[in-house]
């Protein structure tokens, strides 16, 4: 039972995390009437919790692995009352970045959820299972709307101090509630970081989250006020459509880890991000507020199913190292999060509009699509040198004149020959002499004729020794039909029951 409550209880903690996490944003208006803050350390003042919060992710995901997810939600929600009490009775500038900087906490209990989770489900359901649980970024929405209304009735102090009890029953939840036997993985931090660093999988999975998690941010923080100054909406509307936007990326999001559970996550990826491509060109002409909608959604689309299916891969690829590799890519996502509003807002003062901005964002999504392509060819390879290795059977593969080009581990175990004394030479070296002149050249000749041959045959090993082993050759032909390789697949049958050699 308490298995089944896992999904349920971290998704809300991830709800109440990002409510937490962006309780200075929502309620900076409020704020500025009590405590005088210049305009230039507005910024500071917001990104202070983002970039923190993304930072924080790694060693909360490494945590929630070495001691469970309940011990570090519980911890995280303990330690968050000190900085939202301290922030609830700040009566200056500096105040608020102490305050706000403990609030990253909030942000970073995301890769807490993303590391326990997957321990509960099987692999086929991991892309639905994340989608659900990262619906809770929808925390920041809801204190984005939702705060400042309170704070209209009963001021923004005591808006502040609400959360306070809501820390406090999520506290108390996640000690009843909480998978107190969750399976825990103890690898010291610096030896999983040296296990993954290296690997180019995670740095491409990070580029893929900055891009989808930080156009979802980005968007929704510059809507509002581009809406209001480029088309001239009313407020509401700009507030309906900028809440339809969050709305949409929010609720695609396990659509895509339900995708990518179902379909290969690789070929969704290139579809994501060929979308985001087009979506950022057409904004990038600033059209009619008709094709802006579109584009928007498009872009809403794109990073909410993009969301999920990405954190369908962490697990596919990094299954021993999953609280640090969703550490790292959800940290990129936070900062992706933070950088692109920023970009857009120094374009938008330098330039008077935002049109490079989308520009870059289109180009960044293309250079994605052509690494999930490569990707996806490389794993080709991948499965195809896999097979080549573990099979059991011997593998020689030479070019049209009979110079060895690759042999695999099972010829080496069978022949005694490594590959580098092998590499090279001629396929005579296996020779034992036994066959005739004539068994050769009918052995060839069918090869030629038909493309294959099976037969028994007599070769010897490095020590001298011979051995009996069943042979097919297969020949390998270009698109022109000329025969560009020879593949032979053997099994030593020395001590089993043999008929003659034959053609087959």
């Amino acid at each position: 039972m308490i298995k089944k409550l896992q999904l349920p209880l971290q998704t809300m903690n991830l709800v109440l995390g990002f409510m937490v996490w962006v309780i200075i944003s929502a309620l900076l208006p409020f704020i500025r009437e009590d405590i005088s803050i210049p305009t230039d350390r507005l910024a500071i003042l917001t990104a202070i919790p983002v970039v923190l919060g993304s930072v924080l992710r790694i060693p909360l995901g490494y945590y929630a692995n070495v001691v469970g997810a309940r011990i570090v939600f519980i911890v995280s929600f303990i330690l968050l009352l000190f900085p939202v009490y301290f922030i609830s009775l700040a009566s200056s500038f500096t105040h608020l970045v102490i305050g706000g900087s403990f609030l990253g906490i909030g942000g970073a209990v995301f890769s807490v959820g993303v590391t326990s989770l997957p321990k509960y489900y099987a692999k086929e359901k991991l892309g639905l299972v994340n989608g659900i649980y990262g619906m809770g970024n929808i925390g920041t929405a809801i204190t984005t709307f939702a705060a400042p209304v309170i704070a209209t009735q009963i001021g923004w102090s005591k808006t502040v101090q609400l959360y306070l009890i809501l820390l406090l029953i999520f506290a108390v939840l996640n000690a009843l509630l909480g998978d107190r036997k969750e399976i825990k993985v103890k690898t010291p931090i610096m030896e999983q970081i040296k296990g993954v660093y290296k690997n180019e999988k995670l740095w491409f999975f990070s580029l893929f989250y900055f891009i989808t998690f930080g156009s979802f941010v980005a968007f929704t923080v510059y809507l509002p006020n581009f809406l209001v100054t480029h088309f001239e909406l009313a407020k509401v509307d700009t507030g309906m459509r900028t809440a339809g936007f969050i709305l949409v990326a929010t609720l695609l999001r396990p659509v895509g880890g339900w995708l990518a559970d179902k379909f290969k996550p690789l070929f969704l990826l290139m579809g994501i991000f060929l979308g985001l491509t087009a979506a950022a060109i057409l904004l990038a002409f600033s059209p009619s507020i008709g094709l802006y909608t579109a584009g928007c959604l498009t872009i809403a689309v794109g990073a909410g199913l993009g969301n999920g299916v990405i954190f369908k891969l962490v697990p596919l690829y990094f299954n021993k190292q999953a609280g640090i590799v969703n550490g790292i890519v959800s940290m990129m996502g936070g900062l992706g999060g933070f950088f692109p509003p920023l970009m857009l807002s120094f374009i938008h003062s330098a330039t008077g509009q935002y049109s490079i901005g989308f520009m870059a964002l289109s180009q960044i999504a293309l250079v994605s699509f052509v690494i999930v392509v490569w990707m996806y060819y490389q794993d080709k390879l991948s499965v195809q040198s896999e097979v080549f290795n573990s099979t059991g059977q011997g593998i020689l593969v030479t070019d049209p004149n009979g110079r060895i080009n690759a042999v695999n581990p099972a010829f080496t175990k069978l022949s005694g020959y490594s590959e580098e004394e092998v590499l090279g030479k001629n396929r005579s070296v296996l020779k034992s002499g036994r066959q005739s002149p004539a068994f050769y050249q009918a052995m060839w000749s069918e090869i030629r004729e038909h493309g294959s041959w099976q037969g028994e045959i007599w070769n010897r090993r490095k020590d001298g020794e011979e051995y009996l082993e069943l042979l097919t050759i297969n020949a390998v032909k270009d698109e022109s039909g000329d025969i560009v390789q020879y593949v032979g697949t053997f099994s030593d049958i020395t001590y089993q029951p043999t008929g003659r050699c034959s053609n087959g």
